[in-house]
């Protein structure tokens, strides 16, 4: 990443930290900057997240390692990350109308991954995240292997956690991602 992008990418970060301190009070964004500065990978997947219209903010900290967690905070699924199916298995199932790829391959090609299922319902104790679309997010192996995948949104002012083909997709439903930093 060019300095001037880097720098730029930076001051939005922080100017989303200090305007959202309720997501995580008592951190400090130095600390913040300092752990993505030193880790050029974080601040790319970071970069990711934001060109994809995620909005990605600091939600908690690991406190076995100390971790910053990213996650996507936009109000809605990321825009730029919608009408994917769930995986390459389900991609590759599909036979005719092809999504243009699938959530859990964009999320590694951003350097992220899916939000859990517990996850994503700390993310919206912090605000009402999908109350008009939904996202995919990590799916239980055995769920998995019987051909179904997993995604929430929030509607009537509860999380709900639902099933579908892992080969769906719809223009409402992308997936948020998450970072360790």
């Amino acid at each position: 990443m060019k300095a001037p992008e880097r720098e730029r990418l930076l001051r939005s970060l922080q100017s989303r930290f200090e305007r959202h301190m309720h997501r995580h009070a008592g951190m400090a964004w130095e600390d913040v900057a300092a752990r993505l500065e030193a880790t050029p990978a974080a601040l790319m997947s970071v970069g990711a997240m934001d060109a994809s219209g995620g909005e990605p903010d600091v939600i908690g900290q690991d406190p076995s390692d100390g971790q910053f967690i990213f996650c996507d905070c936009a109000p809605e699924s990321p825009s730029g990350r919608r009408s994917l199916c769930y995986d390459r298995a389900a991609l590759s199932a599909r036979k005719e109308n092809k999504p243009g790829g699938s959530a859990v391959e964009t999320a590694a090609a951003m350097g992220v991954v899916l939000l859990t299922e517990a996850l994503y319902r700390a993310l919206q104790q912090l605000g009402e995240f999908d109350t008009k679309t939904s996202s995919w997010i990590a799916t239980p192996a055995d769920v998995r292997s019987l051909g179904g995948a997993l995604f929430c949104d929030r509607r009537y002012g509860q999380v709900f956690v639902y099933h579908n083909g892992a080969q769906s997709y719809y223009a409402a439903r992308g997936f948020r991602g998450q970072l360790r930093v």
